[in-house]
Formats: structure tokens, C-alpha cells, sequence
């Protein structure tokens, strides 16, 4: 069999495979970005020692469990704690003005993952003296991961990354006033964890959330190809409130999207736009 028909074979195969995913459980990985998602399900095959993706998606259909363990190798669960400190440090001279004008305020984090990035703008809100005020929405369509994030639990051996993040972020009190540690690990405080209702919510199949404030989405568009991303940056448009504000990661942008138009940009290294008032 020569090269290029074997890589269409082995193309066709994986779209089988996304769409008996979608058929059977209804996730849908079909516009995820190709490379992305061929590591990734290349990663787990091999390490079960499957000899084709055929042979794969008869798992998945067949054994529920497995689809689980699958589903964790395809969400995006690469996070950390004030990840990207200089665009946190933006956040607070940029956005928080803004939001201080405001009676009550509404922030959604979309992909939340394991909750870090999360609980880092509950604790910068918190130290703006906004927590009376804030409701915060995260939001993941991993239950799994969606879990973490409510526990708020993590590894004790990541809080001198998290601490320095935080230092460098502008944080203006001790890092260790917002956690308990125990043992192997760090549970973030009550009050933290009180301000964020968590709520599963696929980007992919699910419609537009509330009216918001804030809405951060970051380093999950670049797993999505242009037309899913373009779907995406709809659905933020039109669940941010007029004059809102809309952060994504520091390798996504709006140009060139189908909506660029409609934001002005606040911030363009940190990635920070403005939903345009009509």
C-alpha cells in the first residue's frame, strides 16, 4: 500500500471514529484541530497497543470505560495557577476599572479545566474588594475535570510556581492566606470556592450563556479549527453584555475571525478585547 493511501486510510479512520464518538455519547471532537486531536488519540493507542483507530473506536462503541479514559486524553487540562502573570497584571490595570463601575458583575470561565485559572480571578476580585458583588460561572464539559475544579484541590509541589505567579501578577497579600495545605496537598479556601458555581457546558454543542462581564477563554481555541473557532467567538459576542470584556490566550487572537469588527482591543500582547457598544 503506498504512503499517501495508507495517511487517507488512517485519516478516515479517525473521522469514523470523532463521529462514532459524537453518534454514541454525543461529545464532538469533529472540529478540533487535526494534529491535535491525531496526537493525542495516537498517545492512547499506543499505549494500549491497538493496532489501527478501527480497532479503537470498537473500544470506545463497546466499552464505556474507555471512552472515559479517552475523553480525558482529548479535553485540554494544561493550566496553572495566575498562568501568565503579566496578563493577570493587565487584567487589573485594564479590565477591574471597568468592572468597578458596575453594581454587580458577571465573569465566566469557558474550558475551566481543573479550576486554577479560575480561582486566580476570584482571588484578584477578592483583593479588588469585588467578592460581595461577583458572581463567577466556570464552566468545562469534562465531569471529571469539572470535579477537580470544585474540589479545588492541588498538588502541594506546584504552590512555589503558583506563589511566584502570584507575586509576579501584582498580588498584593500572602499567597498562602488563600489555601490550607494537608500533607501532599493545597485545598483553596471556602470563600474561594463559595463565589463560582461550576456547571457542565460543551463549547461545541451548547448555546450562549448568560450576559456577562468578563468571559475567559484561554489557550482552548487553538485546538479548534477556523470554522469552529469562528462558531465560538459567536457565541462569546453574543453572551458578553455591550461594552464586555473578552480574554483569550496569548497564541489566539480575533483577527481575522468573522466578528473582529465588533470588539475594539484593550490589550494586544495579553490578548484583552472589548465588545463594541451599538
Amino acid at each position: 500500500m503506498s504512503t499517501p493511501e495508507r495517511i487517507d486510510n488512517e485519516r478516515l479512520e479517525i473521522e469514523l471514529l470523532l463521529e462514532a464518538i459524537y453518534r454514541k455519547y454525543g461529545y464532538d471532537f469533529r472540529n478540533y484541530a487535526c494534529a491535535h486531536t491525531k496526537r493525542r488519540l495516537e498517545h492512547r493507542r499506543a499505549l494500549e497497543g491497538l493496532s489501527s483507530y478501527a480497532q479503537m473506536m470498537h473500544h470506545i462503541i463497546y466499552d464505556e470505560s474507555f471512552f472515559e479514559t479517552v475523553l480525558l486524553d482529548l479535553s485540554i487540562n494544561v493550566t496553572e495557577m495566575f498562568r501568565d502573570p503579566w496578563f493577570y497584571k493587565k487584567v487589573r490595570q485594564s479590565v477591574v476599572p471597568h468592572l468597578h463601575t458596575y453594581p454587580f458583575i458577571k465573569v465566566w470561565h469557558a474550558g475551566c479545566s481543573a479550576g486554577q485559572e479560575v480561582y486566580s480571578m476570584g482571588i484578584l476580585l477578592e483583593e479588588e474588594g469585588m467578592r460581595e458583588r461577583v458572581q463567577i460561572y466556570a464552566t468545562d464539559f469534562n465531569e471529571i475535570v469539572l470535579q477537580k475544579a470544585k474540589d479545588g484541590i492541588y498538588p502541594v509541589d506546584l504552590v512555589r510556581e503558583y506563589t511566584s505567579n502570584y507575586q509576579k501578577a501584582g498580588g498584593t497579600q500572602s499567597f498562602s492566606d488563600y489555601y490550607t495545605a494537608d500533607y501532599s496537598s493545597v485545598v483553596m479556601k471556602h470563600s474561594l470556592r463559595d463565589q463560582v458555581l461550576f456547571s457542565s457546558h460543551n463549547l461545541v454543542t451548547d448555546g450562549v450563556f448568560g450576559e456577562m462581564n468578563v468571559i475567559f477563554c484561554r489557550n482552548v481555541l487553538i485546538y479548534f479549527n477556523r470554522e469552529l473557532q469562528n462558531k465560538v467567538l459567536k457565541l462569546f459576542y453574543d453572551s458578553l453584555c455591550p461594552g464586555g470584556f473578552l480574554c483569550l490566550g496569548s497564541k489566539e487572537t480575533l483577527m481575522f475571525s468573522e466578528i473582529a469588527d465588533k470588539f475594539e482591543v484593550i490589550a494586544d500582547r495579553e490578548k484583552i478585547y472589548r465588545k463594541k457598544r451599538l
